[in-house]
């Protein structure tokens, strides 16, 4: 076995959502989800077919973050392992609906930071074993970066 990191790339103004299911429905249960929970929201969903034919198959209202959700999957190409590329939302928005999804079995990540996938290799195919979201930390916040960080909720709309 052979374990892999997979560098990600999405545009700067973009989230991603990586996870994984056990059934093709899941394309279009997760296109349904970010369509009826953020109406206005940007969005490319590729998700890694299994068997059968082990297409890529696709789903979103944005042709440009189609093809980014797309490059993704074609780059990890493990099996069920799907790639949800964001604009105009927050993975919070859609987090809740995306894990209570009948076919989803695991959420690995949901960033904005720089992103690589572990995928182990075997004689059978490809596995995701996790994920390396962002960088290690440089520290532990004081009291100026503690107000910081709660002001930043409340200027979002998170926290009141």
């Amino acid at each position: 076995m052979q374990i892999t990191a997979v560098p990600l790339a999405f545009p700067a103004d973009c989230n991603v959502v990586v996870g994984q299911s056990h059934f093709i429905k899941t394309v279009e249960d997760v296109a349904e989800i970010v369509l009826t929970t953020v109406p206005s929201a940007k969005f490319g969903l590729a998700f890694c077919e299994a068997s059968g034919p082990c297409l890529v198959r696709t789903e979103g209202n944005e042709p440009e973050l189609m093809e980014v959700a797309t490059q993704q999957a074609q780059a990890v190409a493990a099996g069920h392992v799907f790639f949800l590329v964001l604009r105009g939302a927050y993975p919070i928005n859609v987090l809740p609906a995306i894990k209570q999804c009948q076919e989803v079995c695991h959420v690995f990540c949901a960033t904005a930071n720089p992103l690589q996938v572990l995928v182990a290799e075997t004689d059978q195919g490809r596995g995701v074993v996790g994920v390396v979201d962002g960088e290690p930390p440089r520290g532990v916040e004081g009291p100026a970066e503690r107000e910081a960080r709660r002001e930043l909720l409340r200027r979002i709309g998170y926290k009141r």
